[in-house]
């Protein structure tokens, strides 16, 4: 496999060439041809599409360097490389119209340091994910917890809510008491919703249901379905995926 051969990269970035060659430009501004000991046998067009066939198949490391014609050892030099020169920049400037939406994700992991058994029955890890709810850009991940941790207190733990100050944040009801603008709730005594309030989830639900699209399309990178990277591995690998997902959208 080479990223010279442009059959290639769709399939296991998710890019067009022209998005593929401004995020290598990009690695490229962070660092991304320093030599770190022995030269690199790859280019780095060819190391970044590595990374991304490691995140999107993941298939183990040992079956993916034989495929670019390297060892195991380069190819672990290469993910601990480049994996944090891809992840997404924290969000600049906010616009005044700016809204985000946060929600949390399980995603599986065998490393029991960051994951607990949770509601799936899986050891997994929680992660804090928030997208712009205009733009649909992944603007922020949290750092992971385990997975038995609910949102409310994860929203704040996982440092995201850091990302979220002086913005407007929709999340749903597992959220209550984090501040944050939730779905309006039957109070004590009271049977039914006014219409107005219904009216008021019903745009809710709408808005909110962009962060779980966007989960969704994160999970088509296989490594977040089953992750067998430790320590900060997973929280790499979302932040280089959703830079991946937001040079998709942004064309």
């Amino acid at each position: 496999m080479s990223a010279d051969d442009p059959k290639w990269i769709e399939p296991f970035t998710g890019l067009s060439p022209a998005q593929f060659n401004r995020l290598v430009a990009l690695v490229r501004r962070r660092g991304g041809d320093v030599q770190r000991g022995r030269p690199w046998r790859l280019p780095l067009e060819d190391r970044v599409l590595l990374v991304a066939t490691y995140w999107r198949t993941n298939l183990t490391l040992r079956q993916v360097a034989p495929l670019f014609g390297i060892s195991k050892s380069a190819a672990d030099r290469i993910l601990d490389h480049l994996a944090p020169l891809l992840a997404i920049s924290p969000a600049r400037r906010k616009r005044e119209d700016t809204v985000y939406i946060v929600d949390g994700t399980l995603i599986p992991t065998r490393d029991r340091s960051v994951a607990a058994s949770s509601k799936n029955y899986r050891y997994s890890t929680n992660l804090q994910v928030v997208i712009d709810a205009n733009s649909r850009l992944v603007v922020a991940v949290g750092a992971p917890l385990p997975g038995s941790r609910n949102d409310c207190r994860a929203f704040t733990e996982s440092g995201v809510d850091i990302a979220c100050r002086g913005v407007p944040v929709l999340a749903d009801g597992g959220y209550q008491g984090t501040g944050l603008l939730i779905p309006h709730r039957r109070r004590r005594g009271q049977e039914t919703l006014s219409p107005q309030q219904e009216a008021e989830n019903k745009v809710h639900r709408k808005a909110r249901a962009r962060v779980e699209h966007a989960l969704s399309r994160l999970k088509n990178w296989k490594i977040l379905r089953d992750c067998r990277l430790k320590g900060s591995g997973v929280h790499q690998a979302i932040l280089g995926i959703a830079r991946l997902h937001n040079t998709a959208l942004t064309g």
